[in-house]
């Protein structure tokens, strides 16, 4: 593994500038390494958000989970949960599972850049050095995006700025 690789941006800094809001988490601490329960080898279980001060003219949100620093091109994405009613402002532990029963009606879970559904959990290569793990909610100005279950997360990504109103991030960090 190279190692020497410069550090990919920030994705979010690459992307027109919306306000910002406040995400926290009980399990994911900015800039700390994210418990081992949200990693592949520790079950892939996605963590607990909460989100507040998004303006009062949301309409809907995404939730997604993006590491910049995988070994790609691309990225890796780890999770994405579009058409969250405005009425969202939290998810609990295991609410990226594949079936999605912890998720409000109406969310659509698309699938990870694993090509499985729901969050899968952070997993770099052994000897790379540590990788973030960037989750994003995303406040938007319409109530649901076209997307269904088999929409791609760059799709869903791609779909969401354009109705994006503001938007909160938090970074937690794993190396294997």
């Amino acid at each position: 593994m190279d190692l020497d690789r410069p550090e990919a941006p920030d994705p979010y800094s690459l992307l027109p500038r919306v306000p910002t809001f406040t995400l926290t988490s009980e399990d994911v601490t900015e800039g700390a390494e994210v418990p081992a329960a949200c990693t592949a080898d520790g079950g892939s279980t996605s963590p607990h958000l909460t989100w507040s001060g998004f303006p009062e003219s949301t309409q809907g949100f995404v939730v997604s989970c993006f590491d910049p620093d995988a070994p790609t091109p691309a990225g890796y994405w780890h999770w994405t949960v579009a058409n969250l009613p405005a009425s969202t402002t939290s998810l609990p532990a295991g609410a990226g599972s594949p079936d999605g029963a912890l998720l409000p009606d109406g969310a659509v879970q698309t699938r990870n850049d694993a090509g499985t559904p729901g969050y899968t959990g952070a997993a770099p290569p052994p000897g790379d050095r540590a990788h973030r793990y960037v989750f994003a909610v995303h406040a938007l100005d319409v109530p649901t995006l076209d997307v269904d279950a088999g929409t791609t997360p760059t799709t869903v990504a791609f779909q969401a700025l354009f109705h994006t109103v503001a938007r909160a991030t938090l970074t937690g960090t794993f190396a294997l």
